[in-house]
């Protein structure tokens, strides 16, 4: 997994994320990828990525707990993997 804490993201322009109670769906029109996001926290920090100048800048924004960064930050990248979120 990549050291992302320190990363400047933002979500991919030909991504749409369409809320849903369990969290969000996220699709990229160039690749056709449907991805699930699995919380309303992860939407709430995607969402929030390019408003800050790093992923931990987000993480501490959204009020997501220090012991929890670890899984966001595999989460994102997986999301980076799948091209719906990108580094800016």
């Amino acid at each position: 997994m990549r050291r992302l804490l320190s990363t400047a993201l933002e979500v991919h322009p030909q991504v749409a994320l369409r809320p849903e109670p369990f969290g969000a769906l996220a699709y990229h029109y160039d690749n056709r990828r449907l991805v699930f996001l699995r919380s309303r926290d992860m939407l709430n920090v995607v969402e929030s990525l390019s408003t800050y100048s790093t992923l931990e800048d987000a993480l501490v924004a959204s009020d997501i707990e220090p012991q929890r960064w670890q899984s966001f930050e595999s989460a994102i990248d997986s999301l980076i993997s799948s091209e719906i979120v990108r580094v800016r």
